[in-house]
């Protein structure tokens, strides 16, 4: 090219993603950076994509266990929002895909994973954004009754949702939720009962003892955190951002929001334990119905990391007990 400097890389995150100085993105294929051994098929469960977002192409991926089909009550529904560090992952992707399937047969839900749009090509709050017009559409689903998509319209109880996520997609669940709860969305008829929040993924300016001293062998480094949020959040914006620290200076008070009660998991080889621990007590602080429930030796992302593993049988234990308490 005459006259110019071809544009240089100024974040490469594991070589599959690339932010170049002029902005533009080069991706690679993310299935380098998971095993190619093949899971375990999940029978009895019905799943299908259904366009939630035509302008930006967004679909949600709608799991039900086949037996909803027969009649008798309808089943809770539970959002899911995958990780990735808001720049890498899709609903699409195998691990996502086999913790949905056993999700919905197992803790006996309608499981809606959802489709956001990634940066840096989209920064954030993109999909914040995306989540919140997602519950919008599931608002409208249930306007629709009986006119609703028929798997929702046949399956899915919508006064018992739960918004969930791995991640940044539990960050994501966390902004979804405060926004519902806050009336930033209208929910009505349909209900947020619960979130639940799956190694979440929070930063902030100061450090925790795990960032500054992680524990040995940790999946997720403080390095490459940094660098996720780096690529995600506004450009210039430190991590103490509110969409980043909940708990930053910048940050709305949640005390007077009423949230939902709230599942909490902290895996405790994880870089961020200390950031989950820490929004949990700060919930409990401010008198929230909040679990917390602690996975002794589990990295971060352990539940889709290792979907058909022994502590992935014991979270979906969990997370069923959670949806079906009374919430």
């Amino acid at each position: 090219m005459s006259g110019g400097t071809a544009p240089r890389v100024v974040e490469d995150f594991l070589g599959v993603v690339q932010l170049l100085s002029d902005g533009s993105v080069v991706r690679g294929d993310e299935a380098v950076l998971r095993s190619n051994e093949p899971l375990p098929d999940v029978p009895g469960v019905q799943w299908k994509d259904v366009l939630y977002h035509a302008a930006h192409g967004l679909s949600v991926r709608v799991y039900r266990p086949a037996s909803s089909v027969a009649g008798g009550s309808k089943l809770p529904v539970l959002v899911y929002f995958h990780g990735g560090g808001y720049c890498l992952g899709s609903f699409a992707e195998p691990n996502f895909h086999s913790f949905c399937l056993r999700a919905a047969a197992e803790i006996r839900a309608v499981v809606l994973s959802v489709q956001y749009r990634l940066a840096p090509e989209h920064r954030l709050p993109a999909a914040i954004d995306d989540g919140a017009a997602f519950l919008s559409w599931l608002r409208g689903q249930a306007e629709l009754g009986a006119g609703a998509d028929p798997w929702l319209a046949e399956s899915a109880d919508f006064a018992r949702t739960f918004l969930s996520g791995d991640s940044a997609g539990a960050n994501l669940a966390h902004h979804v939720t405060v926004r519902a709860a806050s009336g930033q969305i209208a929910v009505s008829p349909a209900r947020v009962v619960g979130y639940i929040l799956l190694s979440a993924f929070f930063a902030g300016a100061e450090r925790t003892a795990t960032e500054a001293d992680p524990p040995a062998g940790v999946s997720l480094t403080t390095a490459m955190a940094d660098q996720l949020w780096r690529m995600s959040l506004p450009v210039g914006a430190s991590l103490d951002h509110p969409l980043a620290n909940p708990f930053g200076p910048e940050s709305p008070s949640l005390a007077p929001v009423e949230l939902p009660a709230a599942l909490v998991v902290a895996p405790l080889s994880d870089v961020l334990r200390d950031r989950v621990l820490g929004y949990g007590a700060r919930l409990k602080d401010m008198g929230k119905a909040v679990e917390v429930v602690q996975f002794e030796g589990e990295q971060h992302g352990f539940s889709v990391r290792q979907p058909f593993g022994e502590a992935a049988d014991e979270l979906l234990r969990v997370i069923k007990r959670f949806v079906y308490s009374g919430n």
